[in-house]
């Protein structure tokens, strides 16, 4: 709980994976004898991180009782099984006293921008008019920001990144592009929402988003970059990735 609640986890997969691989190692270090080894740490945290946004977020309908807890964590102690009165005491704790985790107030989206996964200059290939315009983007919470100056609170577009892939393209006009797009699409626009100049929040008008990036490097970086943050659940690849770890580890 005081791990979390000094921090919000950044929405990048790489970045979770290793600040909660960190807290696995010092928590087994500090604590010697509860676990057989900092995966089970690993793996009982981010289950646990899971169990709380299950139990307390009014989307989620489908609440997990103590018994499917349990059943989720068999063999996670190095090929074992922990203890299920810990198990349950958990599942009891979060289920009575939910994680604090730091929010914002609300009132500015400052916050939101202050520890992006990436940000930089880049050109944006515009919707309706086929014109290129550089726009200074911020990655950060599985959304793409683009604002006019850097000094801007406000972003003029935002494109939520859930349910698109991205690709590297060839243009004529620019070198180092790339597209955000919508898979096995037929036309639809991509939604996302930009500000006009006389303040008007409209929606955009984008089948794909054509995207330069000033050099090689950085473009593949920013590829790298999204691809993490478009993944389908950061939380449960990396669960199950660490959980395949462990059985692996446990066979002669």
């Amino acid at each position: 709980r005081q791990f979390l609640w000094s921090f919000r986890l950044p929405g990048e997969a790489q970045k979770i994976d290793r600040m909660m691989e960190a807290f696995a190692q010092r928590y087994c270090l500090c604590n010697p004898g509860v676990f057989t080894c900092t995966d089970t740490c690993y793996v009982l945290s981010f289950a646990v991180i899971m169990l709380n946004t299950s139990l307390h977020n009014p989307n989620v309908r489908d609440k997990p009782s103590a018994e499917r807890f349990v059943a989720m964590n068999r063999g996670i102690n190095d090929g074992g099984d922990l203890p299920e009165e810990l198990l349950r005491n958990l599942y009891e704790s979060i289920r009575s006293e939910p994680f604090k985790i730091p929010e914002d107030d609300g009132n500015d989206l400052t916050h939101t921008f202050f520890n992006p996964d990436r940000e930089g200059w880049l050109l944006k290939l515009g919707g309706r008019v086929k014109t290129w315009k550089r726009r200074w983007f911020i990655l950060t919470d599985n959304c793409l920001y683009y604002f006019e100056y850097t000094t801007d609170k406000e972003p003029r577009g935002i494109i939520p990144l859930e349910n698109l892939s991205i690709r590297e393209v060839e243009d004529p006009r620019k070198p180092h592009c790339f597209e955000l797009y919508i898979p096995n699409n037929k036309g639809q626009l991509i939604k996302a929402c930009k500000t006009e100049a006389d303040g008007r929040v409209v929606e955009g008008n984008h089948v794909v988003y054509r995207i330069s990036a000033p050099t090689r490097e950085q473009k593949d970086e920013w590829i790298k970059s999204i691809q993490a943050a478009v993944s389908v659940d950061p939380f449960y690849e990396m669960l199950a990735a660490r959980k395949k770890r462990i059985s692996v580890k446990k066979k002669p």
